[in-house]
């Protein structure tokens, strides 16, 4: 299997290199933070780096079961630090670490150490180290392979189209590409990662004693997937079908799920208030071939597949996203960065006049000059601009810079 460079997260570490400030890489299980890390470290060493330099430990490994005291790991560290050149620690999964913020905030103070972290999920940059470590660490936000990081892993010649069929079947978790071939191998993997983080990250860390319930919640989110919900709609629907759960622990457990990152939240947004709407929210998944996994029906949902898929790329490419409200009428996202704000409806096909119509209509009516896109699966030849709205190739989007 091809190591895929993904050099967007590499420039990032590159162009932190040194600072005196903690790098933190966050992302889902399995999402390829690990091998971010070795690709970094090679990268090191073809720089002028001695490997004696830099200190890496991954604390799922159990030769390091040892360290998962902050004290314990601190003078280890130490002892192992050249006191005249510059010291790269890479520490991978540190949520495994008691109170390992004592650790690395010691670590931070030296001059001559340069310090990255990694953890699965949002509880590490909560509490005790969000208030110790407080301006004294930048993140970067990992997440699975995007579709054209995909297509660089895949040993093919398909057509983009092809392509693109087998990122919504196998997946944009890096190791599926092993199993590019076998959908079977991937299902197995995939249930194996959405166990391991069900149990692990949710389950143990919210003390979870009702686990049926908790996956009626998860299906139930990913089933309406681009869809307005609300932790009060989805109890009340869960509880009619005979499966009892109040609002405050469904509200629980989405919170879990999001701080999981298996979840991801788009907020509403009033686009002519500029202000942000704090209920009734959409979800999406950190990966649609997971979510299909688990909901059946899904070969009918490809509206909503997409708008997945574009929300993850728009946070890959660094933007904050959110529903957009105006006049009553719903734009798919918002994409709000330091520099620029661009508005997104995305639908399967807009061939048909009505559709084409309807999908238009909300852009429309935004007055402002923000770019303005749909996004379909139906080929487009040359530009097609109705009134500044500019319809392009979802995939052609997604193979884009």
């Amino acid at each position: 299997m091809k190591i895929i460079e993904r050099k967007e997260y590499l420039d990032w570490l590159i162009r932190w290199k040194e600072q005196q400030i903690i790098k933190v890489v966050s992302g889902v299980r399995r999402c390829g933070k690990s091998t971010m890390f070795e690709i970094y470290r090679d990268y090191l060493i073809q720089n002028g780096v001695d490997a004696a330099q830099i200190i890496a430990i991954n604390f799922e490994d159990v030769d390091y079961e040892h360290l998962t005291n902050y004290r314990a790991l601190y003078d280890h560290i130490k002892g192992s630090l050249l006191p005249d050149k510059m010291n790269y620690i890479f520490l991978d999964e540190i949520q495994h670490v008691e109170e390992f913020e004592k650790a690395v905030d010691s670590l931070f103070l030296k001059k001559n150490c340069d310090v990255y972290i990694t953890g699965s999920n949002a509880y590490f940059l909560s509490g005790e180290l969000a208030t110790l470590l407080s301006g004294r660490y930048v993140e970067l936000k990992m997440l699975p392979l995007s579709f054209k990081e995909f297509c660089s892993g895949l040993d093919s010649n398909a057509t983009k189209n092809k392509q693109f069929t087998q990122y919504m079947k196998i997946g944009s978790f890096p190791y599926t590409l092993k199993f590019a071939q076998h959908e079977r191998e991937v299902k197995e993997y995939l249930r194996d990662l959405y166990n391991t983080v069900l149990l692990k990250d949710i389950v143990k860390r919210l003390k979870i004693s009702d686990v049926t319930s908790l996956e009626s919640v998860v299906k139930f989110v990913l089933h309406n997937i681009g869809s307005i919900v609300s932790p009060t709609k989805i109890a009340n629907t869960l509880k009619s079908a005979g499966k009892g759960v109040d609002q405050k622990t469904v509200d629980k457990y989405i919170k879990g799920l999001c701080d999981s990152l298996i979840l991801y939240e788009a907020t509403r947004y009033n686009i002519k208030g500029k202000g942000f709407l704090s209920t009734h929210s959409k979800y999406y998944c950190v990966d649609i071939t997971l979510r299909n996994l688990l909901v059946r029906g899904n070969e009918s949902d490809i509206g909503h597949i997409l708008e997945n898929i574009v929300f993850l790329e728009l946070k890959r490419r660094g933007y904050d996203v959110y529903v957009g409200q105006f006049d009553g009428a719903e734009v798919d996202f918002v994409a709000i960065s330091p520099d620029s704000t661009i508005y997104y409806q995305v639908a399967a096909t807009a061939l048909d006049e009505g559709v084409l119509k309807r999908e238009l209509a909300s852009l429309r009516k935004i007055s402002d000059n923000y770019p303005k896109y749909l996004l379909t699966l139906d080929e487009v030849f040359g530009t097609a601009d109705y009134d500044g709205i500019q319809k392009l190739n979802v995939i052609d989007w997604l193979l884009s810079d």
